[in-house]
């Protein structure tokens, strides 16, 4: 493997991560946990107006943490006699589940999969961004709610949000239960296994290129710029001379993917392009090294955060095995 901008091949292998956990990081996440057990997991569900021959298309809604309005597109196949196996699907930052026919979900549906692709919440779909925490909206989410408790981070809620799709796909009649998995592209990537960790009963995991992953590895090699820029923009104008920077990545801690991947049951196929500037490799390693169940990493040397060429085919290989 070639020597990356980022750190060596023989390193990138044993890297597990940089940017500390919280010690009361489980604890955090099992009272989120808990708090999802209240939330009403009742789905409002609306005939959308594209349909195909083979599937039904509906937008569903249902009440996220904090009781904000979450949206997700569902095709549901015609075509089966029985439970069936689910597909997750998770977008890229500030973007949104897309149309109904990109990103292989009809592809899925025909194939006899139940399809659930999450808005999340404050970005480019139609899901509710309800605001609430003290501190600067500016720049982008990762730092949203970082001058308040660790509860009001957004990505927390998102995170959740997240949990409870799942929890209503496959508490559904028609949805095997034992045949769900999740899979995204960057943001959708991260959120891909944040869902496998926070739910263990997901069997197949498909993350590209992850982010949301050792936040102070990204500052440490100057690549907080592009879809981390928020972490410098916030240094800059709220803690000029890093007076506060123990906390504030003790705080983005909770919130870091590497330190969920361990929880991960389900069986990992992940893809990682080793000339990713947006993405550095190391921090993508950092959550990839710690994930402790079954797992095959896609290497690609020349690729950056861009369209790996074969590998949407091999997750549709690999979902097939549900």
């Amino acid at each position: 493997m070639p020597l990356t901008f980022d750190m060596p091949w023989e390193e990138l292998q044993a890297y597990k991560g940089s940017n500390p956990k919280p010690a009361d990081f489980d604890e955090f996440w099992g009272r989120g946990l808990q708090q999802i057990d209240a939330t009403s997991q009742k789905p409002e569900l609306i005939p959308s107006s594209f349909q195909t021959s083979f599937a039904d298309c509906l937008d569903m809604y249902f009440t996220g943490v904090d009781g904000a309005r979450i949206h997700a597109k569902l095709i549901r196949p015609t075509n089966m006699s029985g439970p069936h196996p689910a597909i997750l699907m998770f977008h890229g930052y500030t973007d949104s589940a897309g149309d109904w026919s990109d990103k292989t979900k009809l592809g899925f549906a025909a194939a006899g999969f139940t399809v659930a692709a999450l808005d999340c919440r404050g970005q480019g779909g139609l899901s509710e961004d309800l605001g609430g925490a003290k501190g600067t909206t500016m720049r982008g989410q990762i730092i949203r709610g970082l001058d308040d408790t660790p509860d009001k981070l957004l990505f927390r809620q998102i995170f959740l949000d997240t949990v409870l799709l799942a929890r209503i796909v496959m508490s559904m009649d028609d949805v095997d239960a034992d045949r769900v998995g999740t899979t995204g592209i960057s943001q959708g990537g991260g959120l891909s296994l944040v869902c496998a960790a926070l739910v263990p009963e997901i069997k197949l995991v498909a993350p590209v290129y992850p982010f949301l992953c050792d936040y102070k590895r990204v500052w440490d090699i100057d690549q907080a710029k592009d879809a981390y820029f928020e972490l410098q923009d916030y240094f800059r104008k709220f803690d000029p001379l890093h007076e506060r920077e123990e906390e504030v990545f003790t705080n983005l801690g909770y919130i870091d993917v590497q330190h969920m991947a361990p929880r991960i049951k389900g069986r990992v196929m992940m893809a990682v392009g080793l000339m990713d500037t947006i993405c550095p490799p190391s921090t993508q390693f950092a959550a990839y090294n710690k994930i402790q169940s079954e797992k095959t990493l896609r290497v690609y040397p020349d690729f950056g955060h861009e369209n790996l060429p074969g590998h949407s085919d091999e997750i549709f290989q690999f979902m097939s095995r549900l």
